[in-house]
């Protein structure tokens, strides 16, 4: 037999790749990936170091990794093993943080609850997800109650007294987080993954669509991502992150691992709001955080008694929409330096970004606000990122203008979804995962989005992309928040419809900014209609435009 080498050498009687023969895998040279692994070793190199702020709360990571023991113990002596899960309905505390580790250090899948979801959806999650076990924070004791009143399984509930909520706590039927805690063995020998291709978490998707699926992602896809992260981010050991990220979207985009892995600090948050993030990033010495464009408007419009000065740069890192030129602007001034990601649920958060050029920074501002807009490169984990022709397959020019479909392939794309073949057979039609996001590729590469398959609007024969006119709309000194969306039409088919959210003391008429867009825009992209409403919008930040859809009917 005659094997050809790539190189175009042929090997006599050879049967196999030799680089095998008796070169097998065994405990002392292989060992399924997970981040789970970067605790134990910041615990062990780093004990010292402050791993957690919560208010006036210092966790080390030697406390950190023990509770952590302590909490997939207590799990395994209520018989919780590989393959159960167990649900979160936490905001970003040190619980939830625990939970990240101590859920997969027990075996088990870890299943991230949104605390705005209501009742119905949260009881359809854990009856999807199987859930035995739910971690709670008190604050939410009655919303889960009114949703396991709707579900049908029935777990065990653990309740978390957080220090920093001063609301009602107690809950009879329900355990004690700490005393949980304390009956779990500090010395625990943690389960690791029998193969990295082990479900570590379950997510839900955000239900911007309407249709939530549960997302299986696995610990080596959870491994790579969290180291992705800090080469990404350009994390420094040691650097300090803000969680103004829910923990629950996304896993925090890999981030409760990646700390671990560059031994840096979490400085946890209970609520979003200006003035507590200004106080943490000059107090505690912020390094980074990541959030929707929404957090950066809350930053920059925050009262000047909050503001602070800060010494150091801190990188901000966004997803959804482009932020405006006017809150770059802003936020450059204020200190800040962000950085454009993409990605969603099934590629376990962040995968592409917009690598910044530093000839860049020499345009004038809106030229880098055009550059900033775009999505950008892949991840250094992710190994392919395209946009295809959705029905052959085939790529689009690199002309910045022919749309088609962004679809990824890689390590960090998810299993698939949970119980829900059909729905994971299509996703990953053609070897590629199909995102459902309309882009367009720039001749230099990068990928810029122009709308999801189901939001892209065709008027009259013409496809009109509704982000193109929202970025219009942006752009007006009055509007705040903006979302368009198809409006049926006897004549056109569809025209678009402007669902307008004005900023705090502006005014302006629907004839304005119909003028205001017919300079910015073509003819036919002209908003038939303006609707002045406050926009519904999803826990994570983005807007949930199958509702504004419902109105229209």
């Amino acid at each position: 037999m005659k094997n050809v080498h790539p190189n175009g050498k042929m090997h006599e009687g050879a049967t196999a790749y030799p680089f095998n023969t008796d070169l097998d895998r065994n405990p002392a040279n292989y060992e399924p990936l997970t981040p789970l692994q970067f605790l134990e070793r910041a615990a062990t190199v780093f004990p010292n170091h402050t791993a957690i702020v919560h208010g006036d709360l210092r966790i080390s990571y030697a406390h950190f990794y023990t509770r952590s023991r302590q909490l997939a113990s207590a799990l395994a002596k209520c018989s919780i093993t590989r393959g159960d899960t167990v649900s979160a309905l936490l905001p970003n505390t040190p619980a939830m943080l625990e939970c990240h580790y101590g859920v997969p250090m027990a075996g088990a899948v870890l299943h991230s609850i949104n605390t705005r979801l209501d009742a119905a959806v949260i009881a359809f999650q854990l009856d999807h997800a199987q859930s035995q076990v739910v971690v709670v924070d008190s604050e939410f004791i009655p919303l889960l109650r009114k949703a396991l009143d709707l579900a049908k399984v029935q777990p065990l509930v653990i309740q978390c007294d957080d220090p920093m909520y001063d609301g009602p706590c107690s809950d009879q039927d329900a355990i004690d987080y700490e005393t949980f805690i304390a009956s779990g063995d500090p010395n625990f020998i943690w389960l690791r993954p029998l193969d990295e291709w082990d479900a570590i978490s379950i997510n839900y998707t955000s239900g911007t669509t309407g249709d939530p699926k549960g997302v299986v992602s696995h610990h080596r896809g959870a491994y790579l991502l969290a180291q992705g992260n800090a080469l990404t981010t350009s994390m420094r050991k040691h650097a300090v992150y803000l969680w103004t990220l829910p923990m629950f979207h996304c896993n925090g985009w890999c981030f409760p691992w990646t700390l671990s892995a560059i031994i840096g600090t979490h400085v946890c948050l209970r609520q979003v709001r200006s003035g507590p993030i200004w106080t943490a990033m000059a107090d505690e010495g912020v390094t980074h955080l990541c959030g929707a464009p929404i957090v950066m408007s809350l930053l920059v419009g925050a009262p000047d008694a909050e503001k602070r000065t800060l010494p150091q740069t801190v990188q901000f890192f966004t997803a959804a929409a482009p932020p405006p030129e006017s809150v770059l602007a802003q936020m450059k001034v204020a200190g800040f330096d962000v950085t454009h990601l993409y990605g969603l649920t099934e590629t376990y958060g962040p995968a592409v970004v917009n690598d910044w050029h530093a000839d860049w920074s020499e345009m004038p501002a809106a030229d880098q606000a055009r550059l900033k807009a775009r999505q950008g490169v892949r991840y250094l984990p992710l190994e392919g990122l395209t946009i295809l022709d959705p029905d052959t397959l085939l790529p689009v020019p690199h002309d910045g203008q022919t749309m088609g479909e962004v679809m990824f392939r890689g390590n960090v794309v998810m299993k698939g979804y949970f119980k829900n073949p059909t729905a994971t057979k299509k996703a990953f039609a053609g070897g590629w995962f199909h995102s459902g996001d309309l882009g367009v590729v720039h001749p230099d590469g990068y990928i810029q989005l122009k709308d999801r398959s189901k939001d892209i609007i065709i008027s009259g024969g013409e496809n009109v992309s509704s982000i193109e006119v929202e970025e219009a709309l942006y752009r007006h000194p009055a509007v705040a928040t903006v979302a368009v969306v198809a409006k049926p039409n006897d004549k056109w088919g569809e025209t678009p419809c402007a669902f307008v959210e004005l900023k705090p003391g502006s005014q302006v008429s629907a004839d304005e900014l119909r003028v205001w867009c017919r300079n910015e825009l073509a003819s036919y992209k002209v908003p038939g209609e303006f609707i002045f409403t406050q926009i519904p919008k999803t826990s994570t930040g983005k807007i949930q435009k199958f509702l504004l859809r419902n109105k229209l009917g």
